[in-house]
């Protein structure tokens, strides 16, 4: 099937981009009535670290940090989520520069709602909010604050719901959640009661905004930038959702196979207060009940799943994820992304070979000048033309990107690709034609075992997993977007758990992005991005990329429990000795396996550190001419020259290491 284009539905007219450019280069002189945008800190001139030379105008740093306006509000989220009957208040970090207001000038806002504000830090640093004696905000996290009020922008950092300084409780992506960050979208647009107390009756309106919003963030962060715009709000006009979950069932299980040791109660404890602790037992409870371990989809996901709310999105998107993230798969990414792409959203796609890591530490300095340019545009209104250049920036190796005008690109067709058995057991070929009638391949399940493990041993015949390979291909093969992989297998038990594994087989150098710093290295040196404070810096340790040199990649990867063959949601016991056919979400990736390389299919069982095992040891055997992968392949099926006959033992190949056991988000918070 082609992955088509899919045009926007929200119109880009050429006469409002005159008439918004018009307008800016007139504030360059003439200041603009209460209301509009600051449009007057826009100059044709560029500069700072964002460093490019471009004619075209852009929002630049006349406002004073150091002056700025630094306040709390407490925002009312109508919601009443620890029962104390009263409705719940969260609290609102703002720093905003202090001379549009007194010019009689409204602006927009770059918001970050997170949970993470006082227990586990932001950034690469770990920095969390600091306050002065009187409980003013001092030092806001990450650099965003520092680099875009002075060019005009407020930054608001929202505690969720159960969180440092809010009132409620965390229920982890749920409605208290969302709303916790919708009630201040809402506030910044005049639609909802801010107060200047936790507990007061002093109401205050932020007078100040123009109501334009932007949403940024990593991890669950991002995550709840997702939430909001599915929620259709009105003036929130963008997010940059970073590493972000688009359907929490989907962070904890994959189709039943549970992921962590632990579901959202866990998180939840995390990250709450120490008075939400107190507070919030009833939430914990019905966190516990509602997340079955048994995989099982219950209303409590189904409240925690935005992709079916994409149609209501108003906002424009631009994603950004590791291609390597084991933690928010880009299982996330794929769905949401194909979600808003039906809905007609406009949007835009950074894909890094790292792990779970903000792009501030993998590409700094084009990050910077990208998301400067991305925020002109669809909050200060200026043409500068960033909806009209390529859609995707993809990194190929440490520091390596290109471009795409869409993606998926153009041509990209899901190609179905098939398992053969081979010379010797559990050492198969993979290509476009059927297995004979009756062909098997058996493997047991060993939970030791790991995609790692499973990938070096490829071309030898070994108990815990059954391997397909093409031979070398005649020409570079592209993968992109999200791909499935079917299964018939017939257990030897009432219980069993599968994993899927598409790797390149041939040498590389890529990030490592399975070590401490998942593709990255953090370094002394420091570079700055906006105007400091004593309280707050804007200098922050560069990076440098964390390379391994391998002789294979998996750049793909899915898992299922047996047990959920109906796909309806619900596990069922298995009949051993009788077969059952599931399919496998591959998570979404764009890779290139050059030309003189193979591409390998593994499938096995529990993929070590990456989900739990199934309570039996199961021996599971692939009925070959039912078992197949449909790849989104560019330009078609592979061309490859004719597999290798192996028939003994080769030595191992050499990859990155295994992956270390995952837990959920705040256990990597020293990446963002």
């Amino acid at each position: 099937m082609l992955l088509q284009t899919r045009r926007s539905r929200i119109p880009w007219t050429t006469l409002v981009l005159s008439a918004v450019t018009a307008l800016v280069a007139a504030a360059i002189s003439l200041l603009p009535p209460l209301g509009a945008p600051a449009a007057h800190a826009a100059s044709a001139a560029p500069g700072g670290p964002e460093g490019r030379a471009d004619s075209r105008s852009e929002s630049r740093p006349v406002y004073s940090y150091e002056n700025a306006i630094r306040e709390s509000v407490w925002v009312d989220t109508t919601i009443d989520g620890d029962a104390d009957g009263r409705t719940d208040r969260v609290a609102v970090d703002i720093v905003r520069p202090r001379e549009p207001e007194a010019q009689g000038r409204r602006v927009p806002v770059i918001m970050d709602a997170s949970p993470y504000y006082s227990c586990c830090g932001r950034g690469n640093e770990s920095q969390t909010k600091t306050y002065d004696a009187a409980g003013n905000p001092v030092r806001f996290p990450l650099f965003y604050d520092n680099y875009f009020v002075p060019r005009g922008y407020a930054t608001v950092l929202v505690d969720l719901a159960g969180t440092n300084r809010s009132d409620g409780c965390v229920d982890v992506g749920g409605r208290s959640d969302i709303l916790s960050a919708k009630a201040v979208v809402d506030w910044l647009n005049g639609r909802a009661t801010g107060y200047t107390t936790a507990t007061g009756g002093r109401t205050v309106k932020a007078g100040w905004s123009n109501g334009a919003t932007g949403m940024i963030g990593k991890s669950y962060d991002g995550t709840i930038a997702n939430g909001v715009a599915a929620s259709g709000v009105k003036g929130l006009k963008t997010i940059v959702p970073i590493g972000a979950i688009s359907s929490w069932y989907d962070y904890y299980f994959a189709k039943g196979a549970p992921l962590f040791d632990s579901g959202p109660d866990g998180l939840s404890d995390t990250v709450e207060s120490d008075g939400a602790h107190a507070r919030c037992a009833a939430v914990q409870k019905r966190l516990v009940e509602g997340a079955p371990r048994n995989g099982d989809w219950t209303d409590l996901w189904s409240a925690r799943n935005y992709v079916p709310d994409a149609g209501k999105v108003r906002a424009s998107v631009f994603a950004v994820h590791g291609a390597q993230d084991l933690n928010v798969r880009t299982k996330h990414l794929g769905q949401w992304w194909n979600a808003l792409a039906d809905a007609g959203v406009e949007r835009k796609i950074w894909l890094s070979q790292t792990g779970h890591v903000d792009p501030f530490d993998f590409r700094r300095e084009e990050w910077v000048r990208t998301l400067h340019r991305w925020f002109d545009h669809y909050l200060l209104g200026i043409d500068n033309g960033i909806e009209r250049e390529p859609m995707a920036d993809v990194e190929r190796a440490p520091d390596q990107w290109s471009t795409d005008r869409v993606w998926p690109p153009s041509g990209t067709r899901q190609t179905t690709l098939r398992p053969r058995g081979g010379a010797t057991a559990g050492v198969g070929v993979l290509g476009t034609e059927r297995a004979e009638p009756g062909s098997t391949e058996t493997f047991t399940d060993d939970p030791a075992l790991s995609e790692a493990d499973w990938s070096a041993a490829i071309d030898t015949s070994t108990p815990g997993k059954a391997g397909f390979t093409t031979g070398p291909l005649e020409r570079d093969l592209r993968l992109s977007g999200s791909g499935t992989v079917t299964v018939t297998a017939t257990p030897s038990t009432a219980d069993a758990h599968l994993s899927a594994v598409l790797v390149d087989l041939g040498p590389a150098t890529i990030r490592d992005y399975t070590a401490a710093g998942e593709g990255i290295t953090t370094l002394d040196r420091r570079t700055c991005w906006g105007s400091s404070t004593a309280g707050d810096s804007a200098c922050f340790k560069e990076t440098a990329a964390d390379r391994a040199d391998v002789d294979y990649t998996v750049f793909s990867r899915g898992w299922a429990d047996l047990g959920h063959y109906a796909d309806d949601g619900k596990a069922r016991p298995l009949t051993p000795g009788k077969a059952y056919t599931i399919t496998l979400d591959l998570a979404a990736t764009d890779h290139v396996v050059p030309a003189g390389h193979r591409l390998g299919l593994i499938v096995a069982g529990t993929d070590a550190s990456l989900i739990e095992p199934p309570s039996t040891t199961p021996r599971l055997t692939l009925d070959l001419p039912r078992t197949s992968a449909r790849l989104p392949l560019v330009g078609g099926a592979p061309k490859a020259a004719a597999a290798p006959s192996r028939t003994a033992a080769t030595p191992p190949l050499k990859g990155v290491r295994a992956p270390h056991h995952r837990t959920p988000l705040p256990s990597v918070s020293t990446h963002g």
